[in-house]
């Protein structure tokens, strides 16, 4: 190498700080972004349901919840200006509690569906090696869901880019301090705390939020040094902590959904180890499913590591969505059917379907559900929850099952 080309390279910044540079650039501009969304001196908040939406979601007719309103009983909608009477989850919530106890001929269990005595915590893992596979955007939405059929929801933001955490209101660079990630739970020194005071409210009625955020990698890094140590506990084994935390907490709910890291860590193992059920998402294309072969030939092998250590790998259902799927690709539906054949009731019957509204939606950090049908177009809207309701019913269907009910 020459003399000027040798200077010239050296004259070249260093990596590292052209990559910090673009970092702190890109996190500003984020951070301008969401400041024009959501003001600093404003929280995200979810819209308010229209009389037949607060309806279905009860489970009851229109007729029968203005009745209750006429009655006075129970709380009261705002009404807008044109008449339609508009109720916050909140309210939701206090009328199923209302109908729980007042309702003859239906259990008040229909309408309050918390888990019962003998009925154990939900744990949902929400994985896949591969990113881009839709995990968060599943878990978000699932998380949602159960929360707006009433039940009491945990998620665990597991995935130190925390784009979950995001989706739920939360910015992770700026919101989220040391030691408030589930992090603060699992670590091994003086400085853990209980998972209770990890925990947050989040703008859905009967929907905490485990935050996370960078720090969630220290527990890669903490555990290989936890592991060689010559003073190992039992509490010490790095598959049982996660689930240790959950059992500060369990009281509170009825299920936990965890969203993963896109790879296999320490992090992904306890989290999969703390879980009662799994969901692995598949986005239906031969080069995902071949990455998804290969992280569960590894899953096997670690989890059988795990196994042999004294850990319980008891799940109450395993099964494979689809998602981003397209039914008019000729591809995806050769891979669908390759998958059915060949792992059959473990695929989920209903896929999530690739669809412009979850990404429209996705441009200002909101979910389907939160967006309101009147904000997109009203028939791709309509496909797209369609889909998504049928896909979390059917999750909701398997946890139900597990706990015995019909």
């Amino acid at each position: 190498m020459s003399s000027a080309a040798q200077t010239s390279r050296q004259a070249l910044p260093a990596v590292d700080d052209t990559i910090g540079e673009q970092a702190e650039l890109l996190s500003s501009q984020l951070q301008a972004m969401s400041d024009a969304l959501f003001p600093p001196t404003s929280r995200k908040t979810l819209r308010r349901f229209t009389s037949g939406e607060a309806a279905r979601l009860m489970g009851i007719s229109d007729s029968t919840l203005r009745k209750i309103n006429l009655a006075g009983e129970g709380p009261q909608p705002e009404v807008g200006a044109n008449g339609r009477r508009l109720y916050t989850l909140g309210q939701i919530n206090d009328i199923r509690r209302l109908l729980a106890v007042s309702t003859r001929g239906r259990e008040s269990i229909d309408f309050v569906p918390h888990r019962r005595a003998g009925e154990h915590l939900q744990v949902l893992a929400v994985t896949n090696f591969k990113g881009g596979s839709g995990k968060t955007t599943t878990s978000a939405h699932l998380a949602q869901y159960l929360a707006l059929q009433g039940y009491r929801v945990l998620a665990v933001d597991l995935d130190p880019q925390a784009s979950l955490s995001a989706l739920l209101g939360l910015l992770p660079e700026t919101e989220v301090m040391a030691n408030e990630t589930l992090y603060a739970a699992i670590r091994y020194d003086d400085a853990k705390r209980p998972l209770s005071e990890v925990v947050r409210p989040t703008y859905f009625d009967g929907l905490d939020l485990v935050p996370g955020n960078l720090e969630l990698m220290e527990f890669e890094h903490t555990t290989p040094k936890a592991l060689t140590s010559a003073n190992r506990t039992g509490e010490g084994l790095f598959f049982t902590r996660i689930a240790q935390a959950f059992d500060d907490v369990a009281d509170r709910y009825d299920i936990v959904v965890i969203d993963c890291p896109p790879q296999l860590g320490f992090l992904t193992l306890s989290g999969l180890c703390a879980a009662t059920a799994m969901i692995v998402t598949v986005h239906p294309q031969m080069l995902d499913i071949a990455s998804m072969s290969q992280f569960l030939l590894m899953t096997r092998d670690l989890l059988g590591v795990v196994r042999d250590a004294g850990g319980e790998l008891r799940y109450d259902f395993l099964r494979y969505l689809f998602t981003r799927y397209e039914p008019q690709d000729a591809p995806q539906t050769k891979v669908t059917a390759l998958l059915r054949n060949l792992f059959g009731d473990y695929v989920l019957t209903n896929t999530m379907v690739k669809s412009a509204a979850v990404s429209d939606a996705g441009l200002t950090k909101q979910t389907l559900y939160e967006i309101g049908r009147e904000n997109l177009t009203r028939s791709t809207y309509d496909r797209a929850m369609e889909a998504l309701d049928a896909v979390n019913r059917e999750i909701e269907g398997l946890i139900r099952a597990a706990w015995g009910r019909t």
